[in-house]
C-alpha cells in the first residue's frame, strides 16, 4: 500500500498499536450489486472498480494502518468469484478472505455470516466509504471505555437519509434512529458506515436476513454498549456517479495515490492529457474536452467530443461531436458521432 496514504492517522494510530498490542481483522460489506453504478457494475463488481491506482476495496481500509491489519475479510454475494481472484494475485499488503452470501442478508445479515471466521475486536466497514477517518484515535478512545461496539459519526445538515445518533457528554449513543422523519429528528451526527466491534456482538445479532441500523445498533444503544466518535474532514459515499467522482478528486486533493501523475488537476496514470479534474488510466486517448470525469483504461475521446461529469468504462470510444454531460458509459461502448445527452447510462 502507498506509504503516502497508509499513514494518513499519523503517530497516533501507532502509538495506539503500541499501547493496545495485536492485530485486528477488517471486515468490508460488499454484499450489493452496485446497481447505481451500471454498466460498470454489470460487469466488475464494485469493490474492484479503480479509484486512482487503488480497488475501491482497498481505499475503504486504507486508513487502518498496515501494522494493525491481520486480515480483511469480505462479506460479499455479487461477483464475488472476481473480487476473490483478484486479491489472490495482488500485492497489497494484507491477506484477504471471501465469505459469501447465497442471498441478500442485509448489513447485519452479511455480518453475521462472518462469526465464524471472525473473533476479538474487528474493524467493520461499509463497501463504499472513502473519508479522513483518524482510526488510531477512534480505537484509543474505544479501548478506553467499556464498550461492545463504537461507531464513526458525521455531522450532515439534511439526515433524514441516515442513520442518526445522540451523544451524552461521555461519547456514548443513547439514542439510535435509520433515516428518520423530518419531526423525529434529534441529531444532525449521522452513522458514518465505520465501526469498531467486539465479538460480542454476534450474541445480540439473528441468524439470516437483518440489518445493523435496526436490529443492532438501537439494541447495544438501549444497553449503554455504543459509542460514538464524531471527526471532520471528508466523508464520501462513493456508490453514486456524482459522490464516485468525489472520491477521485479528495484523493488526488489528498495525494492518496503511488503511481501516476498530477496535471491540470487531473490524475493521469501514463501519459499526460488535456483532461481537467479527471481520473485517466492508461491507455487512454483525449483528443476532444474531458472535464471532472474518470476514463478508465483504453478508452478515448476523439476530436470535437465533449464528456462532462461522466464515467467511462474500459475501452469504450466517444466518438467525434458527442456531447455527454452526467453520463456512465459501459466498458467497450462506442458512442456515435453527434451523440447527445445529459444524464442516464449507455
Amino acid at each position: 500500500m502507498n506509504d503516502a496514504i497508509s499513514n494518513p492517522l499519523s503517530h497516533d494510530a501507532f502509538n495506539s498499536q503500541v499501547v493496545l498490542g495485536c492485530c485486528m481483522q477488517v471486515v468490508v460489506l460488499a454484499g450489493g450489486v452496485g446497481s447505481r453504478l451500471r454498466p460498470w457494475t454489470n460487469e466488475v463488481p464494485k469493490p474492484l472498480l479503480p479509484m486512482l491506482d487503488a480497488t475501491l476495496l482497498e481505499r475503504v481500509v486504507e486508513g487502518v494502518p498496515d501494522g494493525l491489519i491481520d486480515e480483511v475479510v469480505v462479506a460479499g454475494g455479487y461477483k464475488v468469484d472476481q473480487i476473490e481472484a483478484y486479491f489472490r494475485n495482488a500485492d497489497v499488503g494484507f491477506d484477504v478472505r471471501i465469505v459469501p452470501e447465497d442471498r441478500p442478508l442485509g448489513t447485519g445479515g452479511a455480518l453475521g455470516n462472518c462469526r465464524d471466521v471472525v473473533s476479538g475486536r474487528f474493524a467493520c466497514f461499509n463497501g463504499d466509504i472513502v473519508s479522513s477517518l483518524n482510526f488510531g484515535e477512534m480505537l484509543q478512545q474505544h479501548s478506553n471505555m467499556d464498550v461492545k461496539g463504537t461507531l464513526a459519526l458525521w455531522e450532515v445538515e439534511d439526515p433524514t437519509r441516515f442513520g442518526i445518533v445522540g451523544l451524552d457528554d461521555e461519547r456514548k449513543i443513547i439514542q439510535f434512529k435509520e433515516k428518520p422523519k423530518p419531526e423525529e429528528v434529534f441529531s444532525n451526527l449521522i452513522n458514518a458506515g465505520s465501526y469498531i466491534l467486539e465479538e460480542e456482538v454476534f450474541d445480540i445479532m439473528p441468524r439470516g436476513k437483518h440489518s445493523l441500523e435496526r436490529d443492532v445498533f438501537p439494541v447495544l444503544a438501549q444497553e449503554g454498549s455504543l459509542a460514538g466518535f464524531p471527526f471532520e474532514g471528508y466523508f464520501i459515499d462513493a456508490g453514486t456517479p456524482a459522490s464516485w467522482h468525489d472520491g477521485v478528486t479528495r484523493c488526488i486533493a489528498e495525494n492518496r495515490f503511488k503511481t501516476g501523475q498530477v496535471s491540470n488537476g487531473s490524475w493521469h496514470q501514463s501519459d499526460l492529457t488535456s483532461a481537467i479534474n479527471s481520473m485517466v488510466q492508461e491507455g487512454c486517448i483525449v483528443s476532444g474536452e474531458v472535464f471532472e470525469s474518470t476514463l478508465l483504461s483504453g478508452s478515448e475521446v476523439e476530436v470535437g467530443a465533449k464528456v462532462s461529469k461522466c464515467l467511462i468504462g474500459k475501452g469504450a470510444v466517444i466518438q467525434s461531436g458527442a456531447e455527454l454531460t452526467s453520463v456512465v458509459v459501459g466498458h467497450g461502448v462506442t458512442v456515435p458521432a453527434g451523440h447527445i445527452q445529459t444524464e442516464g447510462t449507455i
